[in-house]
């Protein structure tokens, strides 16, 4: 059960989709949504080396990277709240200035899920750094998490990573428990082991997610994870893939690899993300 969403409104492309994603579930399950916004005044006055006498033009510079950003705040607030208007969905609105990463942690404490766009945090076409966003908020412990892709579809079909591990198991169990979405087919997967202690692992977990009235198949990949786990997942047409992770990133980090960090930084399908 879920009665209070937290959605970045990020400034990014994937913003749009982020925040249908939470309308779609405050819909759902009669929840509040808070849309925020972070403007980090160190990252836009920081403009990099400044030669001598370069000064005001610096100063300058700094002064219209906030300029932008407060128009474009606006912008996605605006959006948030019609979106939110329209489909008759509670919410309201924090602006905060600061770390993102910390303000994040700070609101996620009083909120069920977050959902933010899977590259890129509270950008708004001034500063870039999309390849931390994903991490660092894992790191902060902001969790479950849905990571948001660019262009949005229902999530219908479940593709779950599933290797016997606590975080496999807790970020299973918690996304089938949690019952965000009609669900109408789950695909466990298990990657590297051999045959048959795979077998005996999906198997398991398939067993635990038919128990909850889901539609549930298996498959043993015996390639590393990190080549195979998003082109497996996408060709079997999963809107959702489902990860265990911890405050070290452990899971993604050294089980996933950076391959696959990078490949779901690129790939269109949303990340389910738990602990």
């Amino acid at each position: 059960m879920i009665r209070r969403i937290l959605v970045a409104l990020s400034g990014t492309p994937f913003s749009p989709v982020a925040i249908q994603h939470a309308v779609d579930l405050a819909q759902r399950h009669a929840a509040s949504i808070t849309g925020v916004t972070v403007t980090d005044l160190a990252r836009l006055a920081s403009v990099g080396p400044v030669p001598m006498g370069a000064g005001a033009a610096a100063h300058e510079l700094a002064d219209h990277r906030i300029q932008i950003t407060e128009e474009r705040v606006k912008e996605q607030i605006d959006q948030f709240e019609a979106a939110c208007s329209e489909a008759d969905v509670r919410h309201r609105v924090v602006c905060e200035t600061g770390d993102p990463m910390q303000e994040l942690a700070n609101l996620w404490r009083t909120h069920d899920f977050t959902v933010f766009g899977l590259r890129g945090l509270f950008e708004y076409g001034v500063v870039h750094n999309p390849d931390a966003a994903l991490t660092n908020l894992i790191k902060a412990g902001v969790r479950p998490i849905l990571a948001a892709p660019r262009t949005f579809r229902p999530i219908r079909r479940a593709f779950i990573a599933y290797n016997g591990s606590i975080e496999s198991a807790k970020a299973m169990k918690r996304f089938v428990q949690s019952q965000l979405w009609p669900i109408e087919q789950v695909r466990i997967a298990c990657f590297e082991y051999d045959e048959s202690k795979a077998r005996s692992l999906v198997d398991e977990a398939a067993g635990y997610c038919r128990d909850h009235d889901l539609d549930t198949e298996t498959a043993v990949i015996e390639t590393e994870p990190r080549d195979t786990l998003v082109t497996e997942a996408e060709a079997w047409g999963a809107d959702v893939i489902v990860l265990g992770s911890t405050s070290r990133a452990r899971l993604l980090q050294q089980v996933l690899g950076d391959t696959v960090l990078q490949t779901i930084r690129t790939s269109n399908t949303a990340l389910f993300l738990s602990q």
